[in-house]
């Protein structure tokens, strides 16, 4: 039986039984979750190994690569731009970002951006590792990609699962002149407290866990607790020329995510690296005033935009159907978060961090085991779970 270290307040107790039935069924080697209510921290758990194939316990400043949920912070410096008149949500991209013009995307919005209807979720050549992490080779390959089916509205919307990190880091730094990683640490990071980093710096490192690939036990009755993919999108992740494939393989070979290297990166569709304490904490601050000390980050009618639907039905990348506002995923059977007023993202393998603005929650979970699945991870929805029978 694995050691639960930190605290819950009274009411919160099922978040701790799951989170410990988490390791005990559901194949946890170790992980941390955190929960705010009206800003308040209610929920601080961490338990397991900080290396999943090796030893050393999982500490209470521990922090780990959360991938995708790395999407939700991304979303919030482009939303935060719109919030303080830097930048305009139905301006094209090349209206930042001239270069972006090229091959039929000069009708490509801020908007459409952030809803996945930019229609480059691939690159026709791969990127190297070396060059996702250069900070410019990325930006110039998206440019110069035609797009992949008519953006906008009109044509749908499909995951960007890497593009995002070089069509939203480039906005970001063409509309402040500053990169996405320093504009995280400045506006959002310091002014809230967060371990949270997306470009990790050295005098950090010693603070991450490992991640590595781990799968989910079998259930007592010899059945699998994930359930099978359907064929449909099993299909189109074993297809090498599938627009699914060449999405999640528009860095190839696949980036070695424990490389100091490529956590030092900033890669925000990827790569950010945060605790799960301050995932909870961050998207508290997105629903108002974190433990009364002013620290705020949208203004009412931000936090509406953020979860007003922009894009729903079938996904061309994730093939199931998926429901996104401007940047966050919303609730829906690919995503579900706590109730249907949820917004937020989950990190392929593991991670989940939202808000529930009804409930007033702000909810972090990070993994340093990856399981497989993309959007419904079975370890995250049990604490889900558990926190929707609390409040």
């Amino acid at each position: 039986m694995v050691d639960v270290h930190g605290t819950v307040e009274d009411g919160f107790e099922p978040v701790r039984e799951a989170f410990a039935r988490n390791f005990s069924a559901r194949g946890e080697r170790g992980a941390a979750v955190a929960l705010y209510r009206d800003g308040r921290k209610v929920v601080d758990l961490w338990a397991g190994l900080a290396d999943p194939e090796g030893t050393g316990e999982w500490a209470q400043d521990t922090a780990q690569v959360v991938r995708s949920a790395t999407k939700g912070v991304a979303a919030a410096c482009l939303l935060l731009l719109h919030q303080r008149g830097q930048l305009d949500l139905d301006a094209t991209v090349g209206t930042y970002w001239p270069e972006f013009k090229a091959h039929g995307k000069e009708r490509v919005t801020v908007r459409d951006a952030l809803a996945h209807r930019a229609a480059v979720p691939a690159l026709d050549t791969p990127l190297t590792p070396a060059q996702a992490m250069d900070g410019v080779s990325g930006p110039r390959a998206l440019a110069a990609q035609a797009p992949w089916w008519e953006p906008g509205p009109a044509g749908g919307h499909g995951y960007h699962a890497m593009t995002y990190s070089w069509l939203v880091g480039e906005l970001v730094l063409r509309a402040t002149g500053r990169s996405i990683g320093r504009y995280v640490d400045q506006e959002i990071a310091r002014p809230l407290g967060l371990d949270l980093w997306v470009g990790l710096p050295p005098e950090q490192a010693p603070r991450v866990g490992r991640l590595a690939p781990v799968e989910p036990p079998p259930a007592p009755d010899g059945h699998g607790l994930k359930a099978r993919p359907k064929r449909a999108v099993s299909e189109a992740y074993a297809d090498p020329e599938s627009l699914t494939r060449r999405a999640f393989g528009a860095i190839a070979p696949a980036p070695d995510e424990n490389d100091p290297a490529y956590r030092a990166a900033e890669l925000p569709a990827s790569a950010g690296i945060a605790t799960a304490r301050s995932l909870a904490r961050f998207y508290a601050a997105l629903l108002g005033d974190v433990e009364g000390g002013g620290r705020k980050l949208f203004a009412p009618a931000t936090l509406t935009a953020a979860r007003t639907l922009e894009s729903d039905g079938p996904d061309r990348v994730l093939i199931v159907n998926t429901r996104f506002g401007l940047g966050y995923m919303l609730h829906g059977p690919a995503s579900p978060f706590l109730a249907p007023g949820s917004f937020g993202h989950p990190g392929r393998g593991g991670s989940l961090a939202f808000a529930d603005p009804e409930a007033g929650i702000g909810f972090g979970y990070v993994t340093n085991g990856m399981q497989r699945n993309v959007t419904a991870d079975p370890r995250a929805q049990a604490l889900v779970r558990a926190v929707r029978a609390c409040v």
